[in-house]
């Protein structure tokens, strides 16, 4: 897991393939879940796919320069409402889609694909782009691919006595 990182570069040479994208789908597929529920719903485009475009269009000015190089873009949904209702579908949903995310992008590193999620794209502009259905939101998207850089030689990470002590304010 030290090796994983998160590019701001990519070859846009390398393709992800059908197989490839349903080795991450059904890693995703198998991630655990409040009651089983599964909450999550994935939006899959790649270069030279027309939904490519569709998803590429809503992208910041700051993750376009390096996510339209990935060889896959995934934008992510989670079912948080019974319908068009508020009534919440599920209170982990957005938990639950985040361990299905975590299970494809450890499945993209087993494969020797590099995984950059992000949130920098027009949240509205891609909602009415993609008209999930009721009760579906989208929350984030996922580059994945080869990258075309190397990690930063100094990456820090919190210490795991720093994440134990953190953010406890225990009396005695």
């Amino acid at each position: 897991m030290a090796g994983r990182f998160s590019p701001y570069k990519f070859d846009p040479s390398a393709a992800v393939d059908d197989h490839s994208l349903d080795l991450l789908l059904e890693a995703a597929r198998w991630a655990p879940s409040a009651g089983n529920s599964q909450p999550w719903g994935f939006f899959t485009s790649r270069p030279g796919e027309r939904e490519h475009e569709r998803v590429v269009r809503h992208l910041a000015p700051s993750s376009a320069r390096w996510a339209t190089d990935a060889g896959l873009l995934v934008v992510t949904l989670a079912r948080r409402y019974v319908g068009d209702t508020r009534l919440l579908y599920s209170e982990f949903a957005d938990y639950d889609l985040g361990q299905a995310v975590a299970h494809l992008t450890v499945q993209g590193q087993a494969m020797g694909l590099d995984a950059h999620q992000f949130r920098a794209f027009d949240l509205e502009g891609l909602t009415k782009e993609l008209c999930p259905d009721p009760g579906w939101v989208i929350v984030s998207m996922i580059a994945l691919g080869k990258a075309a850089e190397e990690p930063s030689a100094s990456r820090d990470r919190r210490s795991v006595a720093d994440l134990r002590s953190a953010p406890w304010s225990l009396s005695e």
